[in-house]
């Protein structure tokens, strides 16, 4: 080395270069202006010889070795900075050319950085985590198409590359490391961008299908690998090493689904959601032949929609770790599962979804989060996503992270999460689960296990303002997708408007109402009339909320106990058990939600992975049950009496609701052109002339009637129109008597006489 390249060199910058210690590289690597030229440096572990070549020139000037470990320098002649690249000899006789990522500079607009920091950069998944890119010029002057993958916009002259950013801003260092640099922390290690947090760098010629880790050095003696909170792809749930995917250039055919989406309003439109585990629908064949997204989209959307169901509502397939959890806790909040494939693959399984009228709701959990040491824990080597404090931290009910929601940066992690989904996959909606542990400190633990807040109480300020914060951003574009509450603790004011200090939610699962409505039917029905107010109960608070009415995992698979096993009986009680009560909740007012595999009785639920005995759906019982449902939803689907006015006090009426001694209810659905009458008989008994109270002179006719041969039953029924006759009944001037079956469900469509 001559004495003038000498003179340049900073050695304790060298040193932290070496020993991987700096959080600004830029600031010694790359090109620098000094007196004589530009001076450029490069840390080559490995490397027997360096060329610079000047791409302007097409000079070549050789490095010098400064130091052993790989650090190497030379001095270009030339006024200004220029691009350039290197010619590497690792020894093995061939020659590496290579650009260098400390040539461009910071790539992220410094607006976003400074809204990331005040908690409003919710398109901040656009810079943060890997993103194919590609420049044209060095430094500051640096032109960013942001979607080089786009036909339109590829150009010969830009440099094609990914560019990475993570906030880790405890850090003593952050590298990125993958197959591309033999996992070495100390080959690209990244700029710390301004006081931002966050670290950023452009490496060159990687792309889409590059594995990647972040590898974070805490202090002299500890350096962790992290998986990327950003990432949009994993590896798989094992390794948990990230993707280099682009998300930006998938062909989309649902305009005309979108289009209609705007202009729907959900408390007014019929919502019938088939509750699906992927884990389960997927069969072991189908998983072991690598089947996935695209194969489950043409099955369950033939099924689902053959069904009459209007939406299907996955549980959680962002990336874990834990087999057979039911989804939770999460580790990747920005990647699709991988074992069912790529992030497009899941576009077109919500695509096709579209296609075939199907709206697609996913539940969506930032209520607490994974240990996993590769995820967000400790992520920096600090208590970066969480509390410090684990009263507050660590959850002992979830064994899981709460997330620490008064940080800016993390609440903006969580409010772009929720947007990203919407808007890059184009879900419908989102189900909010682990709702609890952002609305009450104490949730889940003993006297002494939580710290309460500022006020001393149990709320939890930071979630709530979370969650409003969050119900503002899903709605500002009006577009039509819905945010549903599944909150276990009866919260009042879930669904109320912002404006009225509510958390302005659309919809919420009814939980009271699951709990009445499973332990009422568990029971013999010698025994029911006793608990009768199980089935009419939820009415008296019914209109404090927009309520969804849910059978779910929660109530069966994660309970290994299916609805039959709870019915009481024989199998023709069971069955016919199940009947009455589906009948009775899907003319229930609210919306509708069954977990998959109800809707055909399925018996057993011990599977860990949730599968289905499709051939038990084959069989006689079970196929006429599954029969029922389908007529049962599309008796729901044509009828606005059942879905119009769910929220609305004039939509319902009752008729009997104090017959405990029958076990027998009566009500009325009521829209401004439909009027139906609803008799549930909840116990084996046959009436041959049952009478019921009507709302006024008129014609009614059985429209439906769940013990029909072709469902199971012994075929009781009402064949012919019954006129309405002046007999007091139920509190009625008139009255019609009917033929109501064991266990029966019978429907009357009500014409008033003119």
């Amino acid at each position: 080395m001559d004495k003038k390249l000498y003179d340049l060199m900073d050695w304790a910058e060298i040193e932290t270069i070496v020993y991987s210690e700096h959080d600004h590289p830029e600031n010694i690597l790359g090109p620098h202006k000094v007196k004589g030229g530009v001076l450029i440096q490069a840390f080559l572990p490995d490397a027997k010889t360096v060329f610079v070549r000047s791409k302007k020139s097409g000079m070549f000037i050789q490095m010098s070795q400064t130091d052993e470990d790989g650090c190497f320098a030379a001095l270009m002649e030339s006024r200004k900075i220029v691009s350039y690249e290197y010619v590497i000899d690792y020894g093995d006789g061939k020659e590496y050319w290579q650009k260098d990522p400390y040539l461009y500079g910071n790539l992220i607009p410094e607006q976003a950085l400074e809204d990331f920091n005040a908690g409003k950069a919710y398109d901040i998944y656009r810079y943060l985590g890997a993103h194919p890119v590609a420049v044209k010029g060095i430094g500051k002057d640096v032109l960013v198409d942001w979607n080089p993958m786009a036909a339109s916009t590829k150009r010969s002259d830009m440099v094609q590359g990914t560019f990475f950013a993570v906030w880790a801003p405890n850090a003593m260092r952050v590298s990125v490391v993958g197959d591309f640099n033999q996992w070495d922390g100390r080959r690209h290690p990244m700029c710390r961008l301004g006081d931002s947090g966050v670290f950023g760098l452009f490496i060159p010629d990687i792309g889409c299908g590059d594995i990647y880790k972040y590898e974070l050095k805490y202090n002299a003696r500890t350096i962790a690998l992290k998986s990327d909170p950003y990432g949009f792809q994993y590896e798989d749930s094992m390794t948990m090493a990230s993707i280099i995917t682009d998300l930006q250039n998938f062909l989309w055919e649902d305009a005309e689904w979108m289009q209609k989406r705007q202009k729907i309003q959900i408390t007014q439109e019929a919502l019938n959601i088939y509750e699906v585990s992927l884990d389960g629908w997927l069969s072991k064949e189908d998983k072991d032949a690598g089947k996935g997204y695209r194969d489950a989209a043409k099955t369950l959307a033939k099924y689902v929609k053959g069904m009459g169901y209007t939406h299907i509502q996955l549980m959680p397939l962002m990336e874990r770790v834990q087999k057979n959890s039911y989804g939770y806790p999460t580790v990747g909040y920005y990647a699709i599962r991988s074992c069912y494939g790529t992030p497009k693959d899941f576009m077109y399984f919500v695509d096709y979804m579209h296609q075939n009228g199907i709206g697609v709701i996913m539940e969506w959990i930032p209520g607490y989060f994974s240990t996993q040491e590769q995820g967000l824990a400790m992520f920096d080597g600090t208590c970066l996503y969480e509390h410090l404090n684990p009263l507050q931290g660590l959850h002992p009910f979830y064994d899981a992270m709460l997330f620490q929601y008064e940080r800016p940066e993390v609440a903006n992690f969580l409010l772009a999460n929720a947007l990203y989904w919407k808007e890059m996959y184009h879900l419908d909606g989102i189900c909010v689960g682990g709702m609890e542990t952002m609305l009450y400190l104490d949730y889940g633990r003993k006297e002494g296990e939580w710290i309460p807040n500022r006020y001393g109480g149990n709320e939890n300020l930071g979630g709530i303002d979370v969650l409003k914060k969050l119900a503002a951003l899903f709605h500002q574009k009006e577009d039509g997708a819905i945010l549903i509450a599944k909150e276990e603790m009866a919260s009042l004011g879930v669904t109320d408007p912002l404006e009225d200090n509510g958390l302005g939610f659309d919809l919420k699962w009814n939980i009271c109402w699951t709990s009445d409505f499973l332990k009422y039917m568990k029971l013999d029905p010698l025994f029911r009339k006793g608990s009768h107010g199980l089935i009419t109960m939820e009415m008296l608070y019914h209109y404090s909320a927009n309520f969804i009415l849910t059978i779910s995992h929660r109530d069966t698979w994660k309970k290994k106990s299916s609805l039959f096993e709870n019915m009481p009986g024989t199998i023709y009680d069971k069955f016919s058990n199940i009947r009455v009560g589906f009948g009775y909740m899907i003319t229930h007012p609210g919306k509708k939600m069954l977990f998959m595999g109800e809707e055909f009785g399925v018996e057993d639920r011990k599977n860990t992975d949730g599968s289905l005995d499709w051939e038990q759906a084959q069989s006689k019982e079970h196929a006429q049950l599954q029969r029922y449902v389908k007529d049962l939803n599309m008796l729901y689907r044509n009828h606005t009496a059942l879905y119009v006015m769910d929220y609305r006090q004039d939509g319902f009426e009752w008729i009997s609701c104090m017959d405990a001694d029958h076990s027998i209810i009566a009500f009325l659905r009521k829209d401004q052109d439909d009027i139906l009458l609803v008799i549930c008989n909840f116990t084996p008994v046959l009436y041959e002339n049952f009478k019921v109270g009507v709302p006024f002179m008129g014609r009614y006719k059985e429209i439906f009637n769940s013990d029909r041969t072709i469902y199971g039953g012994a075929g009781y029924a009402n064949s012919n129109e019954l006129t309405a006759k002046e007999v007091s009944w139920d509190g009625r001037s008139h009255s019609i008597a009917i033929k109501l079956p064991p266990y029966g469900f019978c429907v009357f469509r009500a014409v008033p006489e003119k």
